[in-house]
């Protein structure tokens, strides 16, 4: 009975250190579950059983093919616009347009950087493909015409074309709205309907100055 006195504070340490060593075990499992994101159709890709880091920026969450498309579009999209914003130097002379182009370079260019991470998480190419239009792109002729212009005539026709460039975007960001699925990009959607809407109202007021 004197040895089994003497060992049993032992064996019970040892007891006690398995179980709350099981316990840590279990609830380690918990947490990696709660960090699981949901796949393309919906079900769960565990970032612990993979053992692959989360890529960073990326939207989070599930998505679709309309999420997809969003971003493949809207890239080249917003890029025209960062390109006709990059005419405005040393040709705009109106200080309206001069703040739209500010806007413009301001806004999209990050907007760019996320949508591609957005991609590069979901695994999916940054081009569409061919087959696909986007609404209110400038052709090659419209962006000739605007390189060509400068001062009030600059100003109005960067005006009239941004206007139908914002228009395309607006209509893309609202499909997205109704069809996809991603909350990130959905969230994105929104911000460039308000913003561009409210720069197309801009542009009109320009158009109007310049008669």
């Amino acid at each position: 009975m004197r040895t089994f006195r003497n060992r049993t504070p032992r064996a019970l340490g040892l007891t006690g250190a398995v179980a709350a060593a099981a316990l840590l075990l279990a609830a380690c499992g918990d947490e990696g579950g709660s960090m699981s994101g949901m796949d393309h159709d919906g079900g769960t890709a565990s970032a612990s059983a993979t053992g692959a880091p989360s890529a960073a920026p990326s939207a989070a969450g599930s998505f679709n093919d309309a999420d997809v498309m969003f971003a493949q579009m809207m890239i080249p999209h917003h890029e025209q616009a960062l390109e006709m914003a990059k005419l405005a130097d040393g040709r705009a002379e109106d200080a309206g347009v001069k703040r739209i182009v500010a806007a413009v370079e301001q806004a999209q260019d990050p907007e760019i950087r996320k949508m591609r991470a957005w991609l590069k998480g979901w695994g999916r190419p940054e081009s569409a493909g061919a087959g696909h239009s986007m609404a209110g792109m400038m052709s090659e002729q419209d962006m000739k015409k605007l390189a060509d212009a400068k001062g009030k005539d600059f100003d109005r026709a960067f005006a009239e074309l941004m206007i139908a460039h914002h228009e395309g975007a607006v209509t893309m960001a609202r499909d997205e709205q109704r069809d996809g699925r991603n909350a990130e990009a959905r969230d994105l959607a929104g911000e460039v309907v308000r913003a561009q809407t409210s720069e197309i109202t801009e542009l009109r007021k320009i158009l109007d100055r310049l008669g």
